[in-house]
């Protein structure tokens, strides 16, 4: 197989990153406290595109972040949460109340587990400037122009069709403009069922470069086995390195247009301490990683700090079994840092826990 190197896609210059979604206001109450216990909430900003922007940009990379938000003292500040971790963020739409008359920035609040108590999360994002406003409108051509690579995730679609369609529509449009392309699936059951989610990010398939998670998708053995339901059913969520190849094969297959798939595996100990582990299909061989295994002060984030992880590595060349220990790694660290994102801005914090000795079996 042709060696898969993005940053030779377009030219020898730094890469440059692009990604879309919506950015939401994050509510914590302090001190691990369950909601109905708060009298104060912790304010920040977060979402799952937004995170890996952020990551990037903490690491080096040339990363852009397209959303809408309201303008006003929240949309403002959101913005400007991205801007001091050096994300750019020209092409974000201010609307005003006419564009998307509900006028608001969408907003979750986290109940951080503790112990054997897990994490919660209540959504408040529905009617938000970003779900709200007419994105047809958006000038994809000139949006993407002069990028090379886009990141896009099944949480932004599943929050309507206005979504839908624009995410479809940017998938389309990198293609056309030669952009390597990632995928992450995220589910999200509180956003919309398994059957929408599983039928829409199959149809995205065949437009992804490299491609997280291995879920919602259609994936049949053969065209015979539709009656028999998805192929991936009963495959236990900590599969075997023979499981999970076999998974992998399966899809490289169906669709030849992916160049990698990597999805990490959790074992959760408590709701402090987990474990984590990735396989990662590239190059025509699976990869398993090391193990990781941590204590947790802030869980949110960690599937787009490995997805941030991964493409960090791929775009700076790594070898394939260190990009899928970068990308453990990577998530790993995030669990130690308050908020959504992995603000990590020094490349050696992750490289060194990467070279330890991790791989503890549970």
């Amino acid at each position: 197989m042709e060696h898969f190197n993005p940053l030779l896609l377009h030219n020898d210059s730094p890469a440059k990153f692009i990604t879309i979604g919506e950015v939401m206001l994050r509510l914590t109450p302090p001190n691990y406290e369950k909601i109905r216990m708060a009298s104060n909430f912790e304010a920040s900003y977060g979402g799952s595109e937004a995170n890996i922007a952020l990551a990037l940009a903490n690491l080096g990379v040339d990363s852009t972040f397209f959303s809408v938000v309201p303008n006003n003292s929240l949309g403002k500040s959101a913005v400007r949460w991205l801007r001091s971790n050096d994300v750019h963020c020209t092409p974000m739409i201010l609307s005003t109340p006419e564009e998307t008359p509900t006028h608001r920035l969408g907003t979750y609040y986290l109940e951080t587990g503790y112990g054997i108590r897990p994490s919660k999360v209540t959504y408040d994002r529905k009617h938000s400037a970003f779900t709200e406003y007419d994105l047809s409108k958006v000038n994809l051509d000139a949006l993407l122009d002069g990028f090379d690579w886009l990141h896009l995730s099944g949480i932004t679609p599943a929050l309507g069709q206005n979504c839908a369609d624009f995410v479809m529509a940017c998938l389309k449009k990198a293609k056309e403009k030669g952009l390597t392309v990632s995928f992450d699936g995220n589910f999200r059951s509180t956003l919309w069922t398994w059957e929408e989610a599983r039928d829409y990010c199959t149809k995205c398939l065949p437009y992804v470069d490299v491609l997280f998670g291995i879920e919602p998708y259609h994936l049949w053995k053969d065209d015979a086995d539709h009656a028999q339901g998805d192929w991936k059913d009963g495959v236990p969520l900590q599969p075997s390195y023979e499981q999970q190849d076999e998974i992998f094969q399966r899809f490289v297959e169906r669709y030849p247009n992916i160049k990698c798939i990597a999805r990490h595996v959790r074992y959760a100990h408590s709701g402090s301490e987990n474990s984590l582990k990735a396989f990662m299909w590239y190059e025509d061989h699976t990869f398993e990683s090391k193990l990781f295994t941590f204590n947790i002060l802030d869980r949110v984030g960690g599937g787009d700090a490995f997805a941030s992880g991964l493409i960090y590595a791929m775009l700076h060349n790594y070898k394939p079994m260190d990009m899928v220990n970068f990308a453990v790694a990577s998530s790993a660290i995030k669990h130690t840092i308050h908020g959504d994102a992995n603000i990590t801005d020094d490349v050696s914090t992750i490289r060194n826990l990467m070279d330890m000795n991790y791989d503890i079996k549970r």
